[in-house]
């Protein structure tokens, strides 16, 4: 099982928070891929963590993102 993280940067209104993680998480679930947890730091940023699907896991490489959304 391979995991992977993202982390949506500094969003500190709740609501603006929640509609970058909905989104975020809207978009990896098209890609196959499912939302296990997030966590919410001091520094209004959240980290998710996905379990993504096993074509990942077959070497596929899997880049590094993060997502500044600011609306």
């Amino acid at each position: 099982m391979t995991y992977k993280t993202i982390v949506i940067g500094y969003t500190p209104k709740a609501k603006e928070r929640a509609a970058a993680i909905e989104s975020t998480a809207n978009e990896r679930a098209q890609e196959g891929w499912e939302l296990m947890t997030f966590s919410v730091t001091n520094s209004a940023k959240a980290i998710l963590v996905f379990r993504v699907p096993n074509a990942a896991q077959q070497g596929e490489p899997v880049p590094v993102e993060t997502c500044d959304e600011k609306s």
